[in-house]
């Protein structure tokens, strides 16, 4: 968690205390000044607020600050959150001629105007059903599905992406700030979008019922092979909006799937289970992850808390993605149209070896490793493979040990970005790929979007190669900093939910957990019901013996006793502290010690 920031301006987030006679504003994220401030009648005791410094004595500085913002209550899950995107520099609004553009694109392309891209040269496939299957809080849909079963026993799937380009014109005011924020970032009951609300929730958002402008890609697949592709603008109505649970019940068949777009529904999903089978083929990498999803009430407290794991409905939208993903870049490599692209560069030699010594330690099964020097290919198949093998392992096992073993292979890999040069995906075990389908939230799409458009149609113009370079490392730095503020986001959130769900419980009892980290400071363990919490159990509060992180960092030794703690291991627990604002839970064991 960040120290106290500057919100802008000079401006900085606090929560206003009393101190003796004075009020001051205490750093609520980190450590800082506690400058006092004038009361504000608007204002109490225990608000977050965002303050300016005065400058004091000939501008000296040490005057009194003033409150510019109140942001909301320091006890509440959701005005937490809303503090620490504040503290991290968003914006959290637009430039009202921001909104004024986006309002009259928005406008005019819900009135069929076609100066935002209604023309004759779309294909209408308004016909077609078509569902979208976004998360259950979702607001903006950048893409929908159709497919059919072809004579021949091929299988068409149509993947329709948002036509954002029609809006956000290269060089606009919307444009120049959704480069700017470079992504949207997605915390727990609120988002900052990359667009105005008029066109990520609205004119772009694909929702049920409504003509919507598309980019579709159309893909003819024999098994898993891709026999053909073709990319053109068109417009489409959506006739469902679909949930990942909803999809997943119509899977297990706890429902039907009542409408036109049942059997479409059907295609897909048999069309992603190939490409499902070809990619684990390839030695492509296999992880199932586990995001954490909160439920608020309407004051903004945070009223549960649910760790969800990936399921057939996640991997069927991910996989008809990644091969839209995949054609749309082999398509611009082979037209040389400067763009961005996805790059996920091979690791090297020594971090699968490392991988797979670790997993060995752990008892875990491993492939065969390569004797000599291992090429940056040749650690990559391994690493895929030892996903592979992990997954198996822990579903033998009923999913223990997937948290820690799925991050142990995450760490062996090397952080993807964008970039101009095409250098492949090694995660994928694709030559070529680019992200293409959510250019709603990720500037790098808009930019792929305008690369094939003007490869395929000639009605954009080519990004320069000069600019495309340099929006690489931009849209890069964007991302993390946007993943910083997401983890950070859950981490808060997460000890709110802690603390209402230890009010109904019995503060003695030992609570079931699993160890999904190790440092040398101790565990991390994740523990609640359903796993959906997580704290560091330290090593100092382990008394009567003397540990260390073995070389492999896989499991905590004690050096008297002969005593381990490995990953994946269950453990019991005991909540000691939490401290909401920087997201740590500290624990104690939940057995005697000496």
């Amino acid at each position: 968690m960040s120290a106290v920031r500057d919100a802008g301006g000079g401006s900085r987030v606090a929560v206003l205390a009393r101190r003796g006679k004075f009020f001051v504003a205490e750093p609520f994220f980190g450590a800082g000044p506690r400058p006092v401030v004038s009361r504000d009648r608007q204002v109490s005791v225990g608000d977050l607020i965002v303050v300016r410094a005065g400058s004091g004595r000939n501008g000296r500085g040490g005057g009194r600050a003033t409150v510019v913002k109140r942001i909301g209550r320091s006890d509440v899950a959701r005005d937490v959150v809303e503090a620490l995107m504040v503290d991290r520099g968003l914006r959290r609004r637009f430039d009202p001629a921001v909104e004024h553009e986006a309002r009259d694109v928005s406008a005019a392309s819900l009135a069929g105007d076609d100066a935002t891209g209604w023309s004759s040269d779309r294909r209408d496939l308004r016909s077609l059903p078509t569902f979208t299957v976004d998360p259950a809080t979702a607001r903006d849909f950048d893409d929908a599905i159709s497919a059919a079963q072809e004579d021949d026993g091929t299988r068409r799937v149509w993947v329709h992406i948002a036509d954002v380009s029609a809006y956000v014109r290269p060089g606009s005011l919307l444009d120049r700030e959704a480069y700017r924020r470079g992504t949207s970032v997605y915390v727990p009951g609120a988002v900052e979008p990359m667009l105005p609300e008029a066109l990520s929730n609205r004119a772009c958002s694909l929702v049920p019922g409504q003509d919507r402008l598309a980019v579709t890609t159309e893909i003819v697949l024999e098994g898993a092979k891709v026999r053909s592709s073709a990319f053109y603008r068109s417009v489409i109505r959506s006739d469902e909006r679909l949930d990942y649970g909803a999809v997943d019940r119509i899977f297990d068949g706890r429902s039907r799937a009542a409408g036109s777009w049942g059997p479409a529904l059907e295609v897909a999903r048999a069309a992603a289970a190939a490409l499902e089978e070809r990619r684990a083929s390839r030695a492509a990498l296999s992880l199932e992850s586990v995001e954490p999803e909160f439920e608020f009430d309407d004051r903004g407290d945070v009223i549960s808390a649910e760790a969800v794991e990936q399921t057939e409905s996640h991997r069927m939208i991910e996989h008809l993605m990644i091969s839209a993903n995949e054609q749309v870049a082999r398509l611009l490599v082979s037209r040389r149209v400067p763009t961005l692209y996805r790059v996920h560069e091979r690791p090297d030699g020594v971090a699968a070896e490392r991988l797979i010594d670790q997993l060995a330690s752990l008892g875990v099964p491993t492939p065969p490793v390569p004797t000599g020097h291992i090429t940056p290919q040749q650690a990559a198949d391994v690493i895929g493979e030892a996903s592979q093998l992990v997954e198996q392992w822990t579903a033998s096992r009923g999913g223990r040990g997937r948290r820690a073993l799925t991050s142990l292979v995450l760490r062996s890999l090397k952080q993807a970005y964008y970039d101009q040069r095409n250098r492949g995906h090694a995660g994928l075990q694709l030559s070529s790929y680019c992200h293409f389908t959510s250019p709603i939230r990720r500037y790098p799409d808009l930019i792929c979007h305008r690369a094939l458009l003007s490869a395929v149609t000639g009605d954009e113009p080519a990004p320069a190669v000069s600019w495309v370079g340099e929006a690489g490392p931009w849209c890069s730095a964007r991302e993390r900093e946007a993943m910083s503020i997401e983890r950070d986001a859950d981490d808060i959130v997460g000890c709110f939910a802690l603390e209402r769900w230890l009010r109904a419980a019995d503060p003695d009892e030992a609570l079931e957990g699993e160890v999904v980290g190790l440092a040398g400071a101790g565990a991390f363990v994740a523990f609640g019901p359903r796993g959906e919490f997580e704290g560091l159990l330290p090593v100092r509060m382990l008394r009567g013996d003397w540990w260390e992180l073995n070389e492999q960092g896989t499991m905590l030794v004690g050096t008297r006793g002969g005593a381990t703690i490995r990953l994946g291991d269950p453990v019991q627990v005991r909540v000691g502290s939490i401290d909401a604002p920087r997201g740590r839970v500290d624990l104690l064991p939940g057995w005697e010690v000496d």
